[in-house]
């Protein structure tokens, strides 16, 4: 284990996802978003697939013996993609990720509906918490006013997109834990890859426009920094545990503020920070919870064994 490497690496995969989104924002307005998810999700591959034949086991790596389960995953991930560019053209980055936080959050109540695990009052005493946080971050977004021009109309659809958004990233992180139980991390992956280009590609009916050489280079560096991401997060959790790892994720926020100020010229509102926070400290006291649980687990099985053995 090394631990610092494992946060670095971790570092660096939130960097390269905010960089990817920060490029494809500003390309959200002029092209169909299911024109940017294919680009997104096939240049994505290029980087995928060089990374596992250097590992030298490309066919092993991608072998499945779950199609259904692939699928299902493709299918909620590529919702979620969708979702997500689509917030971007409607709202500044950094309010995109952090209604995103809401994930983590939801994932613990779909894991005890669906995975049957079990939630103790802590967790969630945190979720509930948490929500109050992403009702706190939506709030500016949900006024009665600001239908009246229709959810089309602008900020108020994109909010609500984020955190549709939020639920389908939560739904395809509880489908990977099903698909590891038997995949490896390679074939989910790629699998899902190839399904988001298929699924995307199938929109260019609805008409596409051919970009010009600096969005074809945006779209490119958008789908490369994708994979790349892809592979540091995957590469990180190989030398630290979840534990340590999973907290640097709110990193992406620091970034989100850097690019929004610098490119977009955007702030966060103090409702924005507020909400954030509260949602970014509840999801730190789920980990952290885990943690604790999971060492004491270990002393139990311990302490177990050794009587046993005794």
């Amino acid at each position: 284990m090394k631990p610092l490497l494992g946060i670095t690496l971790k570092v660096l995969s939130a960097l390269a996802f905010t960089m990817m989104s920060a490029g494809l924002k500003t390309l959200t307005t002029r092209y169909p978003v299911g024109e940017i998810v294919f680009f997104r999700s096939t240049l994505a591959l290029i980087p995928l697939l060089m990374w596992l034949g250097w590992q030298g086991d490309l066919i092993n790596a991608v072998r499945t013996n779950n199609v259904p389960g692939h699928f299902l995953r493709g299918i909620i991930g590529t919702c979620g993609m969708y979702l997500g560019f689509v917030t971007l053209a409607y709202l500044p980055l950094h309010d995109t990720i952090a209604i995103g936080y809401a994930s983590p959050l939801i994932v613990v109540i779909l894991a005890a509906l669906l995975l049957n695990e079990q939630v103790r009052f802590y967790r969630w005493t945190a979720v509930a918490v948490g929500f109050v946080g992403v009702l706190i971050m939506l709030s500016p977004y949900l006024k009665l006013e600001t239908f009246s021009g229709g959810l089309a109309a602008g900020p108020t659809f994109g909010a609500l997109c984020a955190l549709l958004g939020a639920f389908c990233s939560a739904g395809a992180m509880i489908q990977v834990r099903r698909l590891t139980q038997t995949e490896k991390t390679g074939a989910i992956v790629f699998y899902f890859f190839i399904l988001a280009s298929t699924l995307s590609l199938c929109t260019i009916v609805l008409g596409w426009k051919m970009p010009d050489g600096p969005d074809m280079l945006l779209l490119a560096l958008g789908g490369f920094l994708g994979g790349i991401g892809q592979i540091l997060v995957t590469q990180s959790y190989r030398f630290a545990d979840t534990s340590v790892i999973a907290p640097f994720e709110y990193t992406t926020m620091i970034w989100a503020l850097l690019f929004g100020w610098f490119v977009f010229g955007d702030l966060p509102t103090l409702t924005m920070v507020i909400g954030a926070s509260i949602v970014a400290a509840t999801g730190l006291f789920i980990v952290w919870r885990e943690h604790h649980l999971g060492v004491q687990r270990a002393r139990d099985l311990e302490i177990a064994s050794q009587r046993s053995g005794g």
